[in-house]
């Protein structure tokens, strides 16, 4: 497995190096370039599988004519040497990159239907100048391509098996697709089309050849089909008959097909979920190797499998990985079975590695399981095998059982229509159990249209989405190619390249496929049971409580679950500006749809995890570097520094040289005992100060101590999640007519607004809007404040760039501000050394913030006027900096 990358056109080696160092993760195990003049240049990454020790790439034949950079294996790669050897072709390695190349050289492009695996390979002909990308049959491997036009009018076109190269190339901008987006967020489908989310860069096909043709400063681009796969698949014709001879062939083909993908010089494990389609590759795998088959070997002494499990949660397939564990021990031996226990704290804390990872946005948090498999199982093995693509292959999803009857009942076959009806009861109950939820206001349906911004909509309102509906056979073949499989192969790519590891999937053996659509449907489906063949053959081979399952779950998270858990950060990311202010969304109906969620009354999961998909996407890819601030950590600074972008000492007209020195602190929370916690912050100061060579004789000097109200407020529970204020029609009204401030500061929400009404009661609101709305037209500001009180002054919303719970709340001024400063000065005199005491003038509670500084309630000996004086340029920060008291030292008299 490794990593390739080109341009066809003006290139140079640094390009090349750009575009290989941006997939190193593909390939650890060497790097490489080529370039024929000015015409193409090739990067190469490798993880050596086969010949270790002669697979170097790029690749070049003797004569000079052919050179290739290859992703992928080859497992017919022996068959297919002996066969050009027999042609006179003669090899230099064992390696199936030199069977590729020869292959080419000898059969031209029919070659590539011949190959039984998975690649992405770019073949250069140096002899015609022409180059060929082809991608595998069934599209495993990724490739990219992009095509450039220069501004003296040459063409070029880049291509790589991550759109890293591509864009590394630098000649290719990130750019979102819209119509792509779109198709994403409506219909919850973005394979099925030969486009991707970005803008200008496309996929090859599976099973596609793009032939590039140079002509003087253009290159003509031809993109045609190597093989007839899908058009045989679906060819109409007799079927073979679904009987026990036929179950028995397809088994001999399954088993050679897992026996062929065991080939390699590396360690090989295994994925296990739980399910069927990878409990049959671990028990096939573990019955080979009591029969000492060929290839065996790579698996080692014990077969190692890789499964995420949550105990305690609805998606916990444990109890089935230890079913198959148990069976294959007593049948062919034990299996070293690694569990891993994926979590929503690791999700938040990989959550933006895994949407580089994956590069463009996915179905659901589902893939994130298996990204934590694979982190796991590059610690033991380098190959994985799994049961990917067997859904598709033979009607794993509950879909597919009412594709079937609509069949049957197209057909008139309704003797067998009802059989099934009546052998699928307990499947069919499942989704009539979904439906009457929803009917009866359960599980409350979410409608997407509700959340997209209206002009977005209306563009991309031509743009539908219709799956074959009553042709098992076309949708099946429909899903391979397009709907669904694609998806769940660049998710298992991504994932195992991420971690340096190489996934097979052995139920993509296209002789198996070939094999399996030449019967009749009847070994697909059958008296209720999907998969009947697969049921079939391995029973016996897996205990009956795997053969038997109906509740397919797979590699997923428990994402409800996770939502609950992560709900602050997601409600930040949904109350961001920059959501707020993309072409895509309904900001307003996304928050409110998902504090819904929060209060239970819907569960649709998988759509906020598109609409939050879709934003870290946008800022990990497209928006400019920097753009974005985590609010959910804040660096450490050091002791008496001050704030980034803050001063310590500040000039005032009435106070002189002042000193400000910021306290970083832990959160508080509420029922925290600020009295006690404040009090050793500032005791900790003072200790700190007295053994400092800078700042010794600081305490000297009269000095106060600054406290933030948000603090004080938190710890007195008057601090309110979002979601737990409900807005009235009244304080939506009112709101509109607010200006809203930066950071969340003011009233400029229906939360704060409610918060308000709340404190000073609605009819005073209204007499102070009213107020004010008078003072602008006579130019006088201020008056709604005047009217509505000091308590009202110092609400504040969520900053979207503070840390939790700041950025996910709006807090109601701390209660009788003047009695805790009171308290406070009290309890942090009695802590204090006697030195620092004896200087102490006291405790100020202040609102500071960007707009200026208002005193809530002190006891000081140091004027009111004073201290916002002193706090004016707010150097406690406004964002994530941590650091909500401040010891001020004043100038001694």
């Amino acid at each position: 497995m490794c990593g390739i990358a080109g341009v066809f056109g003006a290139h140079d080696e640094a390009m090349l190096k750009r575009m290989g160092d941006a997939i190193a993760h593909r390939g650890p195990d060497g790097e490489g370039v080529y370039s024929d003049g000015a015409r193409v240049g090739y990067a190469h990454r490798r993880l050596a599988i086969i010949d270790r020790a002669h697979g170097d790439q790029p690749f070049l034949t003797e004569d000079g004519r052919y050179a290739a950079v290859y992703n992928g294996e080859i497992y017919n790669y022996r068959e297919l040497m002996a066969e050009l050897e027999a042609l006179g072709h003669s090899f230099r390695t064992v390696c199936d990159t030199e069977v590729v190349v020869r292959a080419f050289a000898e059969w031209g492009e029919a070659a590539f239907d011949r190959f039984n695996g998975m690649f992405a390979v770019a073949i250069h002909d140096t002899e015609t100048g022409k180059s060929y990308l082809a991608r595998d049959h069934f599209g495993i491997k990724p490739l990219y391509l992009a095509s450039v036009d220069g501004a003296d009018g040459s063409h070029r076109l880049v291509f790589g098996s991550e759109i890293k190269a591509v864009l590394a190339s630098g000649l290719v901008k990130a750019a979102p697709d819209d119509a792509t987006l779109y198709r994403y967020l409506r219909f919850r489908i973005h394979e099925d089309s030969d486009r991707t989310f970005f803008a200008g860069i496309e996929k090859v096909r599976p099973g596609e050849v793009v032939v590039l043709d140079p002509s003087g400063t253009d290159v003509s681009v031809e993109r045609r089909m190597f093989t007839t796969l899908r058009e045989d698949l679906l060819a109409d014709g007799p079927r073979s008959p679904f009987t026990k001879d036929t179950t028995k062939e397809f088994k001999e083909r399954l088993t050679e097909a897992i026996r062929m993908r065991l080939v390699g010089e590396v360690p090989v494990g295994t994925a296990l979920s739980g399910g069927l389609d990878s409990s049959t590759v671990v028990a096939v795998i573990s019955k080979l190797m009591k029969q000492h088959a060929q290839d065996v070997e790579s698996v080692g002494a014990t077969q190692n499998s890789f499964s995420a499990v949550f105990p305690g949660s609805v998606n916990d397939e444990g109890r089935y990985v230890d079913a198959v564990m148990a069976k294959t021990a007593a049948d062919s031996g034990p299996i070293d079975c690694h569990k891993i226990h994926p979590n929503p704290d690791e999700f938040l804390e990989d959550l933006a590695d895994f949407v580089r990872t994956q590069e463009e946005p996915t179905i659901s948090t589902g893939p994130y399981a298996q990204y934590k498999v694979m982190q796991e199982a590059t610690k033991h093995v380098t190959v994985l095998l799994d049961g990917q693509g067997a859904d598709e292959m033979m009607a794993g999803y509950l879909p597919y059982y009412f594709v079937y009857l609509r069949q049957l009942r197209k057909e008139k076959q309704y003797t067998k229509l009802m059989r099934e009806v009546v052998s699928s009861t307990d499947v069919l109950s499942r989704y009539g159990k979904q439906v009457v939820r929803g009917k009866l206001g359960l599980d409350k349906p979410v409608d997407i249209r509700q959340m997209l911004d209206k002009g977005f909509a209306k563009q991309h309102k031509a743009e539908t989405f219709s799956p074959v509906p009553d042709d098992l056979r076309a949708r099946l073949v429909e899903d391979i190619f397009g709907n669904s499989l694609p998806s769940l192969l660049r998710y298992e790519d991504r994932n195992t390249m991420r971690f340096s590891l190489e996934g097979r999937v052995p139920f993509l053996d296209f002789n198996l496929v070939r094999y399996l659509f030449t019967l009749e449907p009847e070994a697909i489906i059958k008296g209720g049971w999907n998969k009947k063949i697969l049921r079939d053959s391995v029973r016996g081979l897996l205990p009956d409580q795997i053969v038997d399952r109906r509740n397919k779950i797979g590699f997923t998270t428990p994402e409800r679950e996770w939502f609950l858990r992560i709900k602050n950060h997601v409600h930040t990311v949904f109350r961001s500006d920059s959501f707020g202010s993309r072409p895509y969304f309904d900001q307003a109906s996304v928050l409110r749809a998902f504090e819904e969620f929060i209060a239970g009354k819907n569960s649709d999961t998988m759509l906020f995890w598109r609409l939050l998909n879709v934003e870290l996407w946008l800022r990990t890819f497209v928006d400019a570097p920097g753009t974005h601030v985590d609010s959910t950590t804040s660096a450490a600074k050091e002791y008496f520094a001050a704030n980034p972008g803050k001063e310590i000492a500040i000039s005032t007209p009435s106070s002189g040289q002042v000193l400000r020195f910021p306290i970083q602190t832990d959160a508080f929370a509420k029922g925290d005992d600020f009295h006690t916690k404040i009090s050793e912050y500032g005791a900790e100061f003072a200790t700190r100060v007295a053994e400092s060579e800078d700042h010794a004789e600081a305490l000297n000097s009269p000095w106060f101590l600054a406290v933030s109200e948000k603090v004080v407020a938190i710890s007195q529970g008057r601090s309110y999640f979002l979601w737990e204020i409900k807005p009235s029609f009244a304080a939506r009204k009112l709101q509109k007519f607010v200006v809203r401030t930066p950071a969340g500061i003011g009233l400029g929400s229906p939360e704060t607004m409610q918060l308000a009404i709340q404190e000073a009661g609605l009819a005073r609101i209204v007499a102070a809007s009213a107020a004010g709305a008078v003072g602008k037209v006579v130019g006088r500001k201020g008056l709604f404040y005047q009217l509505a009180g000091p308590a009202v002054r110092a609400i504040d919303g969520p900053t979207q760039y503070s840390l939790y719970p700041s950025n996910v709340s709006a807090k109601l001024a701390p209660a009788d501000p003047g009695k805790a400063a009171s308290e406070l000065a009290d309890r942090l005199r009695k802590v204090l050394p006697a030195q620092a005491a004896g200087t102490f003038q006291g405790v100020a509670i202040i609102d500071a913030n960007d707009l200026g500084c208002n005193i809530l309630g002190q006891a000081t000996t140091v004027a009111e006027e004073k201290i916002a004086e002193i706090f004016k340029d707010n150097p406690l920060g406004q964002g994530a900096q941590r650091t909500p008291l401040a010891v001020v030292v004043l100038p001694q008299k």
